[in-house]
């Protein structure tokens, strides 16, 4: 048994609190794996699930944190050895089984990966849920036959987790890429990031009545849906497709099928979290080696445990920009 700080959400008469607390591990649910997480990252369904949201987490009090990277403390499998470096992201991690922004996590064996070895834990986390979403959004659109010399690529939620590594990534890989963001004053951050275009989200939300616009974009990731999301489907080129993985704008959108029969194009869903561990693993292969980001500290500020309820604040009031990775030593 061992004693650990974690970020604890607390209801009480119908308020939700949260706060650092000491725990012991002894309190951990039943699992193969005990690990001692050393970064995790602030997600925006982390800050949903220390909000009191009940869609994301049901029973308080709760430990969010759907990331964590660390190294093996205890195994009762023979996958995982004392000392291993290890990840671990979504399944039922930070939503109802305690998660990364506690210093110790205890999961079942089928949720762990043993940290690639082109990536260190810091840069794991660096990317998180939001590289693994991002890194599966393009990979979807590969499949679908995109490649490099189609253009340009458009990219919605741009200055989010998933959306600036998504730029990152698409630059790295040789795509021309178009962002979207309601924050005009990062523009210089997303051209650093490597996209060539800047549109002001608002240009996005015209057109919703009409069931079709102007062919635009060779393919897109959209991390907002709603009616942003079938305006981007209804301006896709002849063919091309569309990876969705967010609902930040909402979760439903004014559809019509004329441009899946006219244009032929493809709204292709993407999950990041009850995905095979084998699909996750092969995500990670490649963001550690062929599509690793030489920027990666370009794209994370790294804030403490105790700086996490003020940085959730900020993700909830639609502030922050990039990602931020939380450092629980």
């Amino acid at each position: 048994m061992a004693s650990f700080k974690a970020l604890q959400t607390n209801e009480t008469g119908g308020r939700f609190e949260t706060k650092l607390i000491e725990r012991d591990t002894s309190e951990l649910p039943a699992g193969e794996v005990l690990i001692r997480v050393r970064y995790s990252s602030l997600n925006y369904k982390d800050a949903l699930s220390a909000s009191g949201n009940r869609g994301v987490t049901r029973n308080f009090p709760h430990t969010p944190g759907i990331d964590a990277a660390g190294t093996v403390a205890e195994s009762t499998v023979a996958d995982f050895a004392v000392g291993d470096e290890v990840i671990v992201t979504g399944y039922d991690l930070g939503m109802n089984t305690p998660g990364g922004f506690g210093q110790y996590i205890r999961v079942p064996a089928g949720w762990v990966i043993k940290r690639p070895v082109g990536l260190s834990l810091r840069e794991s986390m660096a990317l998180g849920t939001a590289g693994l979403t991002a890194a599966l959004c393009i990979d979807k659109l590969e499949q679908a036959g995109l490649e490099p010399t189609d253009s340009p690529i458009l990219v919605t939620g741009a200055t989010g987790g998933v959306g600036s590594i998504a730029i990152a990534l698409l630059s790295r890989l040789g795509y021309k890429v178009a962002a979207v963001t309601g924050k005009a004053e990062q523009g210089d951050y997303l051209r650093k990031l490597g996209a060539t275009q800047i549109i002001e989200r608002s240009a996005l939300q015209a057109g919703t009545e009409k069931p079709l616009l102007k062919e635009q974009w060779a393919a897109a990731v959209d991390t907002v849906g709603g009616d942003i999301l079938f305006n981007v489907v209804k301006s896709l080129q002849r063919g091309g497709s569309v990876a969705c993985c967010g609902l930040t704008a909402g979760t439903n959108f004014q559809a019509n099928v004329l441009p899946f029969i006219l244009r032929g194009v493809n709204l292709l869903g993407v999950d990041s979290v009850e995905i095979p561990l084998v699909v996750k693993a092969s995500m990670w292969d490649k963001l550690s080696v062929q599509w690793k980001l030489p920027n990666l500290d370009d794209l994370a500020q790294e804030i403490s445990l105790e700086q996490l309820p003020e940085a959730i604040e900020r993700i909830l009031s639609g502030q922050q920009t990039g990602r931020m990775l939380v450092r629980l030593d």
